[in-house]
């Protein structure tokens, strides 16, 4: 497949799935007010649906977080078919340098196959601790791990971490770098990123940034089993493996978490089976079903997503094509083109404006690093200039409506952003600055009194708490 070849569009009706379906799917994602940013329905290898909340885009790449993992197993099963490691290497074994000078049974005894089930043996997952190492290989093997590994299931990122650090250390090359001719030419992915570690490893367990149809052409070569294009590109043995439950984790029968974990591949109800990111990253393979679901989001519950899914979309995917529905069709399109996540709006203007323009607000010390914020306001627009430790920068704020720009406010670099600004009332200004990139937005609430301000600064989610902080500021 030439590298900017996408998939094959069709009708719904004509792959065996009613447009009404669809647009049910939709309005009930809506109506639970859950966060999606895109989405893409294959059937039969076609898509039948697909669309984007504005200000996202189907085009852009996506933060995928843990998503991230079924890629990097990927890489390992071309690397066991090629010959170069087998499952049962023992993890110590590569990185000699890196193990304590006295090392416990357990962690001797941890092979690939138990970072791949993410059965390395630790009680806790040692993700954070190890992140703040300069050598995180060093400090995962120097972790304390409790039981036999194999044994006993604990979701652990740095362990898929170690996978990657592995491939680089037998190929020489990073994941992506290895990735890049097996996976991503031949299905036609382009301009895909990874996050490193400080020692220019691929991170694995997360950091990997595509397109919502990248994703779902991942999830289409295993639906195949590892076949594209009439080719067998990856061994339909270890698709089988990869995607088959290898370990226990949880047995709650309403979950889509306690069903089973593979090789970096949840199982999930209903005989499917998916990779996944934190806040609504999926790749949902559905074998029974001929399917493959990519989403990519901004929420706190994942489960939901999964729940609509089976609930509108699963009872009505019939094995045979429909009878075409040129109405319904022509209603699905319509429902598609408008999807948006609106801006607050509120009032778009203040008589405050005239008071606080220009006036520069020296902030009291903060998790954000902000030490000084200023606005300036014309008709369409509000500029938002903040300092901090790497700079002064400028937000452009659409009055009500969205604006693109750019912004490093948490984050490590600047990132495409759509901003907007809108007053609650005539001393509280609310700026919404999406990261369009990321399942992450941010909300920032400016209430001015005489000489002051008083910033609170939320985040829609996050793996600590969202509670918006307060942040004191004199003119």
């Amino acid at each position: 497949m030439p590298m900017n070849q996408s998939l094959p569009r069709s009708l719904p009706e004509a792959q065996g799935m009613p447009a009404e379906a669809i647009i049910s799917f939709v309005k009930e994602i809506e109506n639970r007010s859950l966060e999606l940013h895109s989405f893409m329905v294959v059937r039969h290898g076609h898509v039948v649906a697909e669309g984007s909340w504005a200000p996202y885009s189907l085009e852009r790449p996506h933060m995928l977080f843990s998503l991230s993992k079924s890629f990097t197993s990927t890489a390992i099963g071309w690397l066991v078919d090629e010959g170069r490691i087998s499952l049962n290497d023992r993890v110590v074994s590569f990185f000699p340098e890196a193990v304590p000078a006295e090392v416990s049974q357990y962690v001797s005894d941890m092979t690939i196959h138990d970072l791949l089930i993410m059965g390395t043996g630790h009680a806790e997952d040692p993700s954070r601790e190890t992140r703040d190492s300069e050598n995180w290989v060093q400090a995962f093997l120097h972790a304390p791990v409790e039981y036999e590994p194999g044994t006993h299931f604990v979701y652990n990122s740095v362990a898929t971490y170690m996978l990657s650090a592995i491939l680089q250390e037998i190929t020489g090359t990073t994941l992506l770098e290895y990735l890049q001719t097996r996976l991503m030419e031949p299905l036609g992915i382009q301009g895909a990123t990874w996050e490193s570690c400080p020692r220019g490893i691929n991170v694995g367990g997360w950091g990997l940034m595509i397109t919502t149809e990248d994703i779902a052409k991942f999830g289409q070569l295993y639906l195949q089993k590892g076949k594209w294009r009439e080719e067998q590109i990856l061994p339909e043995s270890w698709v089988n493996r990869a995607t088959s439950k290898q370990i226990a984790n949880g047995s709650n029968p309403n979950s889509d978490w306690t069903q089973g974990y593979g090789y970096q591949f949840w199982r999930c109800r209903h005989a499917a089976y998916r990779g996944d990111g934190a806040f609504g990253q999926f790749c949902i393979v559905m074998p029974e079903q001929d399917t493959v679901i990519a989403i990519t989001a901004g929420l706190s519950d994942m489960q939901a997503v999964l729940d609509v899914i089976w609930e509108q979309l699963l009872p009505v995917m019939n094995t045979e094509g429909l009878p075409l529905n040129p109405e319904a069709s022509e209603a699905l399109s319509e429902v598609l083109s408008r999807l948006s996540l609106h801006p607050p709006r509120l009032h778009a203007t203040s008589t405050l404006e005239t008071d606080i323009a220009g006036i520069q607000y020296e902030l009291e010390d903060n998790e954000y690093q902000l030490r000084a914020i200023s606005l300036a306001f014309t008709e369409d627009i509000v500029h938002l200039t903040y300092r901090d430790d790497k700079g002064e920068h400028t937000v452009h704020l659409g009055r009500q409506e969205w604006c693109e720009g750019r912004c490093s406010l948490y984050s490590k670099h600047e990132e495409l952003v759509y901003g907007s600004a809108t007053w609650q009332d005539a001393a509280t200004l609310v700026v919404t600055i999406r990261y369009v990139e990321t399942p992450f937005y941010l909300t920032l609430e400016l209430a001015f009194t005489q000489g002051a301000l008083t910033l609170h600064v939320r985040r829609n989610v996050s793996f600590d708490s969202v509670e918006p902080k307060a942040i004191a500021g004199k003119a």
